[in-house]
């Protein structure tokens, strides 16, 4: 993120009102200096709207208020967050996956192509890593990115997981035919060539898969690819096909399923075992997670 002492901007003065009552709910405490509609201060931020309109935010914690508060609510921009000088305007494919530590729920991987227009439209919509979302804000976003982008997501239920981890035996290797094959759809659609991947293992499993595919495409695998905004796009699909993964199981089996791997998750687990029985286990879990054996 940029570094600066001081950020200002203007804002319409319809929000005055909904910032103030946002910033007192946030703990900042208010006072009236001249020319101002109000100042908030809390430890490490404050924060001022003039009556021109202006605002002004200052401190050691101003970074993550512009982040996560100004630009989504107020702003409804990203341009201090995610600069576009900064961004990677070459058009290109990103893809990443949701649920792989999950013990419930679908695996699901998403690849997205992105254009130069595109990618400033992904920065104008505040895309950034999933994780840095609610789910109704990702839920949202995701809606909005699917009907003006090329995409593919590939949502392997459990009872299909399942199945395909017996068959390569290794989590990694499952990922990484699953990502390839994404790959190689966007890839069939676009005819782009140029794609960056979230690296989650050793980058030799997913270049042999794309040997063996014969597709034609210039992949760059790093770790904390989600920094790139089409890879940030893609792990927000792959999110999104998640949790709507997860809906649909809670709605076919009445009860709700827990995310990860928590002691909730083996609390619920017991009441599915108890409710379904065990040869039902494999519609809805990760069979191979340690887990498994725990609740057993």
């Amino acid at each position: 993120m940029t570094k600066r002492a001081c950020f200002s901007t203007t804002i319409d003065l319809k929000l005055a009102d909904k910032l103030k009552e946002d910033l007192v709910a946030q703990g900042f405490t208010l006072d009236k200096p001249p020319y101002t509609l109000f100042s908030a201060k809390k430890k490490g931020i404050s924060c001022t709207l003039y009556e021109s309109g202006k605002l002004t935010v200052q401190g050691k914690e101003m970074d993550p208020f512009i982040e996560f508060y100004l630009e989504p609510e107020i702003l409804k921009e990203f341009r201090f967050s995610h600069p576009v000088a900064t961004a990677n305007l070459t058009p290109h494919i990103g893809m990443d996956e949701a649920g792989k530590g999950d013990y419930f729920g679908p695996l699901c991987i998403a690849a997205l192509y992105a254009d130069e227009e595109g990618i400033k439209k992904l920065i104008e919509w505040g895309v950034r890593d999933s994780k840095r979302f609610s789910d109704d804000s990702l839920l949202k976003l995701a809606k909005k990115i699917r009907p003006a982008f090329a995409y593919t997501v590939i949502r392997l239920f459990p009872l299909k997981y399942n199945e395909l981890h017996a068959k390569f035996k290794n989590l990694n290797r499952l990922l990484g035919w699953a990502h390839v094959a994404a790959l190689g759809d966007v890839c069939h659609k676009t005819g782009c060539k140029e794609a960056i991947l979230d690296q989650f293992a050793d980058k030799q499993i997913v270049d042999r898969q794309i040997q063996q595919k014969k597709i034609d495409v210039h992949l760059v695998q790093r770790v904390r690819g989600e920094e790139d905004l089409v890879v940030a796009g893609a792990s927000i699909l792959a999110r999104a096909a998640f949790l709507e993964g997860m809906k649909q199981l809670g709605e076919e089996y009445q009860m709700e399923f827990p995310k990860g791997a928590s002691q909730a998750v083996k609390e619920a687990a017991r009441t599915f075992l108890a409710k379904f029985g065990r040869e039902a286990l494999p519609k809805v879990a990760k069979v191979h997670f340690k887990t498994t054996l725990e609740i057993q």
